[in-house]
């Protein structure tokens, strides 16, 4: 039988890498990735690069290099990124060709140090799009409030965004909106918007773990409540996300982007990130065989995608049955007293953008520790 991750592209569904290391290349194991596991495009962020650059010495030659020209740790620090980034839009070029732009894009994350800072995050933006110079680039935008005009603004521009830190219905709908009226915008400049494309990364597993902790504070409160919260474990990640799913369709059904889809634009993809599995009580490989239909993403780390392609379920599981089991989902847990918004919108957008912005700070910390140390060696 044919590999579960190469199948689920005939359900609609493209499967991205959610890693990025510089060793994917001198070992050949991206294109592998591309060849043997169906793999259509990769996405990276602070953590990703802290834990690559952090580790081992790939990056010492390059780091001593830029060091002696005079760079300092931060610098070095987007050099080695851009690098990175670079070379695997090179490695997806052809993808990215055959599949007419639909397909081989690799994701860099703006500043997370700059998430609620409009003006700065354009202002970088601006510099990264030529330093990067490859058409398969997306540029990851947070969506912040302050990060909506950023999205809008570089789809008006012509640059591919990538929507990260996505937990909340609520805010997915004003990132649609920020979405459609960049395209709108470009289109009134008689800018074309053919080839022009976006994803939503809605962020998955951590909803059922933020969940799981305010459902074990309310059970020690009321013991009571133990038997109809165990009934929703494992279930709000991917109601949340199925809730998503279904206002994506609802959008996409509407005049307003029929009228811009006549024009030659591109839907703006769900891409399910956040897909590892964190309680080892769920499969393995929830968060991708729950989430199975037409005009998906859905992002996985190297583990999640060696269980998939092991023992995952590949049938389309985002059907009206679903949806509307997600519904009563999401009903049941708000009868309880949870608030599904508040968890989404509030905290775990928060402690997202905080997460990132650690993990940035502590790979210039990384960077610079090691300049100095390469530097006094040499």
């Amino acid at each position: 039988m044919a590999n579960p991750m190469v199948r689920l592209q005939a359900e609609g569904v493209s499967p991205w890498l959610d890693n990025l290391r510089r060793d994917m290349f001198s070992t050949g194991l991206l294109e592998r990735r591309i060849k043997e596991d169906g793999i259509r495009g990769q996405t990276s962020n602070p953590t990703i690069f802290q834990k690559a650059i952090s580790q081992g010495s790939l990056y010492d030659q390059q780091i001593l290099e830029l060091a002696r020209s005079g760079k300092q740790a931060e610098e070095i620090v987007w050099e080695l990124m851009i690098q990175d980034v670079r070379s695997a839009c090179d490695v997806f070029l052809p993808l990215h060709q055959s599949s007419e732009g639909q397909d081989g894009y690799v994701s860099l994350e703006l500043n997370p140090t700059m998430a609620h800072d409009t003006a700065g995050s354009l202002a970088q933006a601006a510099q990264l799009v030529p330093r990067v110079d490859r058409p398969n680039l997306m540029l990851k935008v947070p969506a912040t409030s302050e990060g909506l005009p950023v999205i809008t603004e570089l789809l008006s521009q012509g640059i591919h965004v990538n929507v990260t830190l996505l937990f909340s219905v609520q805010r997915y709908e004003q990132v649609l909106d920020a979405w459609m009226t960049g395209l709108e915008k470009r289109l009134e400049k008689g800018e074309s918007v053919r080839g022009l494309h976006s994803v939503a990364s809605f962020f998955v597993s951590r909803v059922d773990t933020e969940a799981e902790k305010r459902m074990d504070a309310r059970v020690k409160a009321n013991p009571a409540l133990a038997a109809p919260c165990d009934a929703l474990r494992g279930r709000i990640a991917v109601a949340n996300a199925r809730a998503a799913y279904e206002l994506f369709l609802q959008k996409v059904a509407t005049s307003r982007w029929q009228r811009l889809q006549a024009q030659g634009a591109s839907v703006q993809r769900p891409l399910w990130a956040s897909t590892s599995t964190k309680n080892p009580a769920y499969r393995d490989t929830i968060y991708v065989d729950d989430l199975i239909g037409p005009d998906c993403i859905n992002t996985m780390p190297d583990e999640t995608i060696e269980a998939f392609r092991d023992h995952g379920t590949v049938c389309r599981t985002l059907t009206p049955e679903n949806l509307a089991d997600a519904r009563k989902v999401l009903e049941d847990f708000a009868s309880l007293g949870f608030s599904l918004e508040d968890m989404t919108n509030n905290t775990l957008v928060r402690e997202g953008v905080e997460k990132f912005a650690v993990s940035y700070q502590d790979l210039v910390e990384a960077v610079r520790v090691q300049r100095e140390k390469l530097l006094a060696g040499s």
